[in-house]
């Protein structure tokens, strides 16, 4: 009810580490969240202070980011944020963790192609096969299937149809 949520933007700063336990996939990675700010003295962009966060993810997410994300890669996390304080070693500490309830790539800087799961595993579609829309023969006419379906399942709606060629009005 009374949670904290979050929306970061940064870089990956570790690999992520994957695991399964006796609850399921769980893989966790540093993220790296670092402000620009413009300093009018200096007529030039400045780093900010960069904070690092511990992002968590559990089941289907876990094991989509394990296979997905490499350190660099500009990510958007959005969660809920845990903030630990403890004492190591004679050192006081503050642990700033985000239990993701999603993550992508930050397209503002980049571009990223979607691979959707299959329904029976955690790891996406091989590009091209029957669950990338794959096109197929329908009464004549190539159509489209939906994007994730298994082979022979029913024709999209609003797949795309083959048209007939028609001149171009110059």
């Amino acid at each position: 009810m009374n949670e904290t949520v979050v929306c970061a933007i940064g870089n990956v700063a570790t690999q992520p580490v994957h695991r399964e336990d006796d609850r399921g996939h769980v893989a966790r990675f540093r993220l790296a969240a670092t402000p620009r700010y413009w300093d009018r003295d200096k007529a030039m962009w400045v780093d900010g202070h960069t904070n690092f966060f511990t992002v968590w993810t559990r089941r289907s997410l876990a094991a989509n980011v394990a296979a997905s994300l490499s350190v660099g890669d500009p990510v958007v996390v959005h969660g809920r944020l845990k903030v630990r304080a403890d004492a190591r070693d004679g050192q006081a500490r503050t642990d700033v963790d985000i239990e993701a309830a999603a993550v992508g790539h930050d397209l503002a800087r980049g571009t990223s192609a979607f691979r959707r799961n299959t329904r029976g595993g955690a790891g996406a579609t091989e590009p091209g096969g029957a669950g990338a829309g794959a096109v197929r023969q329908a009464a004549g006419a190539a159509v489209r299937t939906r994007p994730g379906a298994p082979p022979g399942a029913p024709v999209d709606p609003w797949g795309v149809q083959a048209a007939p060629e028609a001149p171009l009005l110059t």
